[in-house]
């Protein structure tokens, strides 16, 4: 949910890897008590971004629109494609705008360039959502948050229920054909029964390690919101998944961790 989702916690995972092996690391704690093991040198990147998110934020607000945060998978792991999914990712922000209408809603994407952490691992990605998220009180920052699931992505491809792994085959062939990055992803590893098997079958924010973060850190926020007495039951953050809303069994579950941790002592 890698990130996810984030989120966009993945998007320099690979590159990372070797130029952060000499990075100092510590650990970074939340306002939700939630810890990463972060690079040190990104702590001032990480906080500015957050603040220009911050501004953005109340410039939509002050606009008279509801923010809403799309967690999404990012990752090219398990068959996916980085920049297959950013697309998707795109294509879900402009379609939950058009749904709720583009003069009164405002979706943050965790895919944009503004985003972009140079050297940035999954647990620098999620630190700095995990702050965004939170808000400067904990008690959160936007008004509803959206989890792209398996409709958002057969949007994106234009399934009808009708040989849908047959428009994946058909797509990957165009695409390898059309798309030099595409291409040398498939020169690379990128194997179209698993591109065709992912995207017809897992892709959505349940894949995602960051997005599993973000669906943690919002059972949080709106724990908190439960128990305080300004805000209350009726001022939690709606959840969706998928485009429709989450029933509160599930909304107040925890799942699984993805990049939360502290660093090893």
């Amino acid at each position: 949910m890698e990130i996810r989702l984030a989120c966009v916690a993945a998007i320099a995972a690979v590159s990372a890897a070797a130029g952060n092996a000499n990075a100092a690391k510590i650990t970074e704690c939340t306002k939700v008590g939630i810890c990463y093991c972060v690079n040190d040198e990104l702590k001032a990147p990480i906080q500015a971004k957050v603040e220009r998110f911050r501004q953005t934020i109340a410039g939509e607000r002050k606009a008279g629109k509801a923010v809403g945060y799309l967690s999404v998978p990012l990752t090219s792991a398990g068959g996916g494609n980085f920049t297959v999914n950013k697309e998707v990712a795109e294509s879900a922000k402009a379609a939950i705008e058009k749904r709720f209408g583009a003069d009164f809603v405002y979706v943050l994407n965790p895919g944009t360039l503004e985003a972009d952490l140079p050297k940035g691992t999954g647990a620098d990605y999620m630190l700095m959502w995990t702050a965004l998220l939170e808000g400067p009180d904990g008690l959160g920052d936007f008004d509803f948050v959206y989890f792209a699931g398996p409709q958002d992505f057969a949007r994106y491809f234009g399934f009808d229920g009708t040989n849908d792994m047959g428009k994946l085959d058909a797509y990957f062939d165009k695409r390898v054909a059309s798309n030099q990055d595409f291409a040398k992803a498939v020169q690379n590893g990128l194997d179209k029964a698993a591109f065709r098997k992912y995207y017809a079958l897992r892709a959505s924010s349940t894949v995602s390690r960051g997005a599993h973060d973000e669906w943690n850190i919002f059972r949080m926020i709106n724990e908190k919101r439960r128990g305080d007495s300004k805000v209350g039951t009726p001022g939690q953050i709606p959840v969706l998944f998928d485009g429709q809303a989450v029933a509160p069994p599930h909304g107040e579950t925890a799942v699984s961790e993805g990049y939360v941790g502290k660093c090893a002592p």
